[in-house]
């Protein structure tokens, strides 16, 4: 892969929509690894680094640890080796099976809380019309 194939970590931001600071964070945290380093030091990223960021920026608003995103990322790359023996593969699928259970069952979770928020915002809406409407006539009364 050439370095034109690169992209700088301002890039990887920019197409992630994830922060400078977060991306060197997932780094240091070992969620992901740029792929190379320019001879300045700076970090490369190759599409499948971002599709790597991507992925983790998708699991953060469905409560996933950092453990487990690192677990994720771990059955992603056993599942990509093309020298994985049966019974390994079968067992990563079988883990790949479970998170998908867990994004599932968050995702639940989410839109009951959406919901519940929802029917909060339309009561404040409710309650404000209201006392617009008593306010006006109270106005008028005097």
């Amino acid at each position: 892969m050439s370095m034109d194939d690169h992209k700088q970590i301002g890039e990887a931001a920019e197409r992630t929509g994830l922060s400078l600071r977060t991306i060197r964070y997932y780094e240091e945290v070992g969620l992901i690894t740029p792929s190379a380093r320019s001879h300045g030091g700076f970090r490369l990223y190759t599409d499948s680094d971002i599709a790597r960021l991507m992925l983790v920026k998708r699991m953060k608003p469905l409560g996933f640890s950092l453990d487990e995103m690192r677990d994720l990322l771990s059955v992603l790359d056993e599942l990509d080796r093309a020298d994985l023996e049966p019974a390994a593969r079968a067992s990563a699928h079988e883990r790949l099976g479970m998170f998908e259970a867990a994004a599932d069952e968050r995702c639940a979770s989410l839109r009951s809380q959406l919901e519940t928020a929802e029917e909060f915002a339309h009561s404040l809406r409710r309650e404000s019309r209201q006392q617009a409407r008593h306010h006006e006539s109270a106005g008028q009364d005097q």
